[in-house]
């Protein structure tokens, strides 16, 4: 049997997988974090669903706080997991040493899924907005295709030429998404005080207090919806092993990030509430600052929000690919799926065979939803709750269990390896369960359910399925990866690591 792989941690050198080491700053960390969780789209797509809940109305900025929760605990976890394992693998390789391999390949496969059901998705908003810029309105399906399918081509070939290229294009295209994000807040918070535009509502304290939410039920349903606008700034530690100091910047760049986005949230939100009032949101929930883009910054100035939806989505395209392709290198030197994913290209130093395949996966999936349903292109989004719920959960129950010699050993380590790990675990498995209980109704979902239960849960269970026939098609095949024994964290490493400050 294989010797279970020794963590080098704190800022040791990183992985040997021919990765280009120090190729990412801690700065360009912190932008594929913030990037990948397209701030710009998120909110777009996903504030006037919170709004529309009863019950919530003006406080989705608190539902946005509440969400922040989970999210922050989580990210806790990725960071001292990140310290003692700096591999990019993350999940798949944490819960794998920790928790075994079955468990660990599933959560490895997890990570996978989301990547690919959430493409489609941004490909078809980046096609459609595309064409709002140059003012090309009601594009067929064939153009909206072919748009979202050069974009991904697009990402993907920036991925696969080199760390360094994207880099650089997630600082420029997030810098242009936060300038226009910011320009449209203080825009419309100023014009909501001086001009009091028809529709618009003063910002209040109260929608910051979760307590003012009407019921549990209320809370429970926005938070599910608020909790996709988070989901992905793990990427930044996907690139743990070709970041500068990865062991430890990229865990404070994955922390640091979901405080950014928290306020990025808030203020947008609150920004869009103010101006355009409830009901407008609600009336546009596709899209929400549609409807009062050119109110707030007049034209031509209103197309800087078409753009930063687009570049939001296209930035997203890409991060989205980092994340799968270090997934699946981690997981085929480990032996836990076929070699060829491990392969790393001799010039460009970056996952060949893995970003190839991530790019045609997504383009096939894309295509094959595009052209048989757009309410599929939905649901696909919407099952996105449960394997992000799975896999973070089961990250944060990892975090635990590895350190569970050095719990006891003083309060920092009880709160940060414990206690905030298994509360954002914990909030992930409630949200699991009210994700099947509400996507399997029959009405669960935008596309016709099957065997009477909702298409979002029977997505997921589709995956699930696959997932243990592939795994199950590796064990046989070659079962080394799956005789591997769980260990928990070398004490002396591990007693260096939470002698060591949080951030």
């Amino acid at each position: 049997m294989e010797a279970a792989p020794q963590a080098t941690g704190l800022g040791d050198a990183a992985g040997d997988k021919g990765l280009k080491t120090g190729a990412i700053s801690y700065l360009s960390g912190i932008v594929i974090a913030v990037a990948s969780t397209a701030p710009g789209y998120s909110l777009a797509a996903t504030l006037g669903f919170i709004v529309a809940i009863q019950g919530i109305g003006v406080q989705a900025p608190a539902v946005i706080l509440i969400a922040f929760i989970p999210m922050g605990c989580i990210a806790a976890a990725y960071n001292y997991l990140n310290r003692a394992d700096p591999d990019c693998g993350t999940t798949f390789s944490w819960v794998t040493t920790a928790m075994g391999p079955r468990i660990g390949w599933m959560s490895g496969w997890a990570v996978v899924v989301a990547d690919v059901l959430v493409m489609p998705s941004l490909a078809s908003i980046a096609a459609i907005y595309s064409c709002d810029l140059f003012g090309y309105s009601n594009p067929s399906t064939a153009v909206i295709l072919l748009i979202g399918i050069g974009w991904i081509v697009v990402m993907t070939a920036i991925c696969f030429i080199g760390i360094e290229l994207s880099a650089r294009t997630q600082q420029l295209l997030l810098g242009m998404e936060f300038l226009t994000l910011l320009l449209f807040s203080v825009v419309a918070l100023v014009k909501v005080y001086t001009q009091d535009p028809k529709g618009a509502i003063k910002p209040q304290g109260t929608w910051f207090n979760p307590l003012d939410i009407s019921s549990s039920s209320a809370m429970a349903g926005g938070v599910l919806l608020a909790i996709f606008i988070y989901w992905g700034w793990d990427s930044a530690v996907s690139v743990n092993e070709e970041t500068e100091n990865g062991a430890q910047s990229s865990g404070r760049a994955a922390v640091l990030s979901t405080f950014i986005l928290l306020g990025i949230y808030v203020v947008v939100a609150a920004a869009a509430q103010a101006f355009g009032g409830t009901q407008s949101l609600i009336d546009n929930q596709d899209d929400v600052f549609a409807p009062i883009a050119k109110s707030v910054l007049g034209s031509p100035w209103d197309k800087l929000l078409i753009i930063a939806v687009l570049t939001s989505a296209s930035a997203s395209t890409q991060t989205t690919i980092l994340p799968a392709t270090r997934s699946t290198l981690s997981m085929a030197r480990k032996k836990a799926i076929p070699d060829s994913f491990g392969k790393v290209h001799s010039r460009y130093m970056t996952p060949s065979d893995s970003t190839i395949w991530m790019g045609a996966v997504s383009i096939l999936v894309f295509g094959f939803l595009e052209l048989t349903s757009q309410n599929l292109i939905a649901d696909a989004f919407t099952s996105l709750s449960m394997t992000i719920a799975f896999y973070y959960g089961m990250t944060g129950i990892a975090c635990t269990w590895f350190y569970r010699h050095h719990l006891l050993s003083s309060a920092r380590n009880l709160l940060f390896l414990a206690v905030l790990p298994l509360v954002g675990s914990g909030i992930l498995a409630y949200i699991f369960y009210k994700a099947v209980k509400d996507y399997s109704a029959t009405d669960g979902g935008y596309a016709k359910p099957l065997l009477g239960v909702g298409s979002p849960v029977m997505i997921t269970v589709f995956m699930i399925v696959l997932g243990l026939v592939l795994m199950l098609a590796q064990w046989r095949n070659n079962g080394e990866f799956f005789r591997r024994r769980p260990v928990p964290v070398d004490p002396a490493l591990g007693a260096r690591i939470t002698d060591k400050d949080f951030f």
